[in-house]
């Protein structure tokens, strides 16, 4: 019995898609403490700028896949 990472891979990128919008406001949210704490404002800037291009734009409905 052992962990599908398959399945994990999956669940995780449904996950992304459907909470894509909750997700970035916590990037938002990192990243104004990170610049409030640390500083360099530019670098900080570019990695959540980087993180939030990689999730979907728009979420899809439940049930709707990308394969049609």
């Amino acid at each position: 019995m052992g962990i599908d990472f398959d399945d994990l891979k999956k669940k995780a990128e449904d996950l992304v898609k459907e909470h894509g919008d909750q997700i970035e406001s916590g990037v938002d949210k990192a990243a104004g403490f990170a610049k409030d704490r640390f500083g360099h404002d530019e670098t900080v800037d570019k990695v959540a700028d980087k993180i939030k291009g990689l999730i979907p734009d728009e979420p899809k409905p439940s049930g709707e896949s990308g394969n049609e």
